[in-house]
């Protein structure tokens, strides 16, 4: 770690600004508490914007054309951000995707539930959306309000995909192995009309991490009408089915017993071929249908009305009175056998050992035994009686044990957007828009596979094991015993309806040395639950519509550019805003009542950032300060609760975060042919209230908890790295062939704090130099590291008509496979005993490649 830190060092004050542009935290940790955390792990800075990684977008080695500030030419920041920063989870200024507004021909396709915008819905379709539009933080825009973190639009009419055809072949060993891509397009024709087309198919049977698998497809058809100059019609419709055998996280013990940072827990073999119990089922296809009216020369009005719909499923096992069938639960590791654990655990050394032999040595030990499952399943004969709800209806046959279910959270979604925008006299220019969004999202499980077992029988197992009474253990009161077979559908059966309507107006006006925008947006959104099942848990809550929670918001920004020469500029932004709750986490339990997190209300933000841009021959970059202050926000969870000793629903209110830092990127031709590139962001990402808890029982109205603080003042927000920065330096020979090396370096990278530890009760009556307490409070921070990207390429022209393109890149090359990216503290925890379940964690890839080869004409 030593060596890293020093590279580090090195980056860093490789560029010019980071002495001054350095931020120190705010403050310390909250430490009202008992004892104060290790200040060592929480007093970082840093980092900043777009996360759009290779893997996300089948990246074509950084070849997208994306807009920069000012000007179209890109912005050498945003770019490194996105492709070179992306695997270790960089993110916009630490803002989560809900925080960078998306759209396609200027309708936003952010999830309403959620507010993530998923990348996957057309991935594969690089020929199509490789043109995109990206801003980052507050700016203007012709398409919409913005998003807090910017905005990205996708162009997909046909007439804006490049004329020609084009046939790819790219291979990889990364999520997958192969790629094949054919994209031809008409351009718009003497007779107005204008067609596309773009199919794509990536594939491997094993991906880097074993068990993984991956199965996709890619279309793409577009049609344009262009009447005369003021009408055109036009036709997209897009969607990239996956197959997807996913990787898990893990504990280290558990990385460390099976000989790899990559060990994946959710395969194993079954009849000697490999199984992985989670797989996602994505296929979520989208249509849209636009006018274009222009007037004349300064007038332009885009309309566009869309459809989507579709499947979004994860497999998983799930299992009725008996053992966990997960390799790495904790009861299954050798600590827990180990002295440090005897007051919760077992202290038996001898099996300890013995069970970690096993863990090495035997794949059925640290992988899903499906074998066992399937033996289980078959020696479990079982006679229901009165099934279904129906007297005398008996049914006698191997209930299983064990089953393979599909959590599936399918969309249906349809709206009109309508933007007006106009050039004034005096360089001014106006633009106002709006949309109306309707949104159902069908949530349920279905059984996948009953694992040699007849039939599941569906009831909840928390509650049959809380409570004596088999009314309040149904899933379904209406069908009491309800048996299920493959395809049924079970659990629970329900839709989350949200609308959403805008209206948003924009002005922007120039002078010969100063440049001015403002812009104002009113929202309203509305959500609601609707269930079509009624469990026994919440027999009068359960079933039917709930109430409508509904939110009028708001948003204000402006910004203004001074134009110090015609290289040199100053910009400064500002937004205000409130926003709605998101229904994903304002309903505590929306699989088992319509009840919502107590105190609803919009959350309101501010935000503001200071630029300074250079741009000329030799020299183009950036440098940015900015501050984001985030208030009254929800965090919601489901986890096993020890102190309770059952499944809890943990809501918080009032979760404020402050995210302020610095972004500096700067290009340089040094030579006709040579060119370098430093990139730096540092920032502080940190939580800044103590939010109220709520914990209730998930299976029953119990209220455990109503007030609970929670002591999260100034720790770090997690999951990213909050310091990244980069060495670039790429050669470009004037006989067609390119060659070029990155050098990045990751830091402050935080696990996101587990919050029911950080209270007084977790606390409760240690000592303030009782070990337990620093143990319980002390925010988990990684290790810093580095990875190195060597890319090249050559192009060749046949007839001045034909170009072949073969581009490759090496990712990781010196083989960095010990850099943790991802994972978080445990929900679930013993405040006696922190070691009992320790974090989990993800680790970048190590060496890696991806080549392509390209026909075009």
């Amino acid at each position: 770690m030593t060596t890293f830190r020093r590279f580090g060092q090195l980056i860093l004050s490789a560029l010019a600004l980071s002495a001054i542009l350095s931020i120190e935290a705010v403050g310390q940790t909250d430490s009202t508490l008992v004892a104060e955390p290790d200040t060592t792990q929480n007093n970082a800075p840093r980092i900043p914007v777009i996360t759009v990684t290779a893997d996300d977008l089948d990246s074509e080695l950084g070849a997208q054309d994306i807009s920069g500030i000012l000007q179209s030419s890109r912005d050498v920041y945003t770019a490194t951000a996105g492709f070179n920063f992306g695997t270790a989870r960089y993110r916009v200024r630490g803002y989560d995707s809900r925080n960078m507004l998306v759209s396609i021909n200027g309708i936003f396709v952010n999830d309403m539930e959620s507010g993530w915008a998923t990348w996957s819905q057309w991935a594969g379709l690089n020929d199509v959306t490789r043109y995109m539009e990206v801003r980052t933080g507050v700016s203007a825009s012709r398409y919409n309000f913005g998003g807090l973190g910017g905005y990205t639009d996708l162009n997909v009419r046909a007439s804006n995909v490049r004329k020609g055809v084009r046939v790819s072949y790219a291979s990889a060993d990364r999520a997958y192995r192969n790629r094949l891509m054919v994209t031809a397009s008409t351009g718009m024709r003497k007779d107005g009309w204008a067609f596309s087309f773009s199919g794509s198919r990536r594939w491997a049977e094993e991906g880097y991490a074993e068990g993984t698998s991956f199965d996709a497809y890619a279309y793409f058809l577009a049609a344009e009408k262009k009447f005369n100059d003021r009408h055109s019609i036009s036709f997209s419709g897009f969607g990239a089915p996956m197959v997807q055998g996913r990787q898990g996280v893990a504990v280290q013990e558990a990385y460390d017993l099976a000989g790899t940072n990559y060990y994946n827990p959710n395969w194993g073999y079954q009849d000697g071929v490999k199984r992985n119990a989670r797989m996602s089922f994505d296929h979520k296809p989208m249509f849209i249908a636009s006018h274009r009216y222009t007037p004349d020369e300064k007038t332009n009005w885009n309309t566009s009305l869309y459809y989507t719909f579709g499947r979004d499923g994860l497999s998983g096992l799930q299992w009725f009175d008996a053992q966990d069938p997960r390799p790495d639960y904790y009861r299954y590791l050798p600590s827990y056998y180990t002295p440090s654990l005897s007051v919760n655990g077992q202290n038996d050394p001898e099996q300890a050992d013995i069970l970690a032999e096993a863990w090495r040595s035997d794949v059925n030990t640290r992988q899903i035994n499906w074998d066992q499952l399937y033996f289980a399943n078959g020696k479990n004969l079982y006679t229901v009686e009165n099934a279904n709800g129906i007297a005398g209806n008996n049914i006698t046959g191997n209930r299983s044990k064990y089953v393979l279910e599909e959590v599936r959270a399918d969309p249906t979604r349809i709206g009109i957007n309508s933007v007006y925008d106009k050039a004034l006299e005096n360089d001014a220019h106006l633009t106002v828009g709006g949309s109306i969004h309707r949104q159902k999202t069908h949530y349920f499980k279905v059984v996948d596979d009953l694992l040699g077992g007849d039939f599941w029988l569906d009831v909840d197992q928390f509650a049959d094991r809380d409570f004596n009474d088999t009314l309040v253990s149904q899933n379904d009161l209406d069908q009491p015993n309800k048996v299920v077979r493959k395809g049924d559908t079970f659990g629970y059966d329900y839709d989350i309806q949200t609308r959403f309507y805008n209206a948003f107006a924009q002005y922007e006006k120039k002078w010969a040395h100063v440049e001015v925008y403002g812009g104002g947006e009113v929202t309203y959104t509305a959500f609601w639950r609707d269930s079509r099942l009624r469990n026994g848990r919440f027999p009068d809550e359960s079933q039917g519509k709930s109430d409508t929670q509904d939110f009028f918001s708001y948003g204000l920004k402006g910004g203004v550019v001074g134009k110090l020469s015609g290289r040199h500029f100053i910009s400064v932004n500002a937004a205000w805003m409130t926003r709605p709750p998101i229904p994903r986490t304002a309903f505590i339990s929306p699989r088992t009542r319509g009840q919502v997190v107590d105190g609803l209300t919009n959350e309101s933000i501010y935000s503001g950032d200071i630029n300074y841009i250079i741009r000329s021959p030799k020299v183009k970059g950036r440098a940015t300060l900015y501050y984001t202050k985030m208030m009254d926000q929800i965090w919601s969870r489901s986890f096993y609760h020890d102190e309770f000793r059952t499944l809890v629903n943990y809501s918080m209110t009032g979760v404020d975060q402050v995210h302020q830092g610095v972004e500096l990127g700067v290009e340089g031709k040094l030579s006709s042919t040579w060119s370098a590139t430093a990139v730096l962001g540092t920032g502080s990402f940190r939580y800044a209230s103590r939010p109220q808890a709520t914990i209730t029982r998930d299976n029953s109205p119990e209220v455990f908890d109503e007030e609970r603080t929670v002591y999260w003042e100034n720790f770090r927000v997690g999951g990213m790295p909050q310091t990244a920065a980069s060495l670039g330096v790429r050669y470009n020979s004037p006989k067609f062939w390119f060659a070029g090396v990155n050098a990045n370096y990751f830091d402050d990278m935080y696990l996101d704090p587990n919050p029911d530890r950080r209270t007084a009760e977790a606390i409760g009556t240690y000592a303030e130099s009782d070990p337990q307490v620093a143990m319980l409070l002390d925010q988990t921070k990684v290790d810093p590291g580095m990875t190195v990207d060597l890319f090249l390429g050559k192009s060749w022209m046949i007839k001045r008509q034909y170009r072949i393109a073969l581009n490759a890149t090496i990712s990781n090359i010196l083989n960095n496979q010990d850099l943790r990216v991802g994972g978080f503290e445990q929900a679930r925890y013993d405040r006696t005993d922190t070691n009992r379940f320790p974090p989990k964690y993800s680790y970048l890839f190590g060496r890696n490649y991806f080549a392509m080869l390209t026909f075009s004409f």
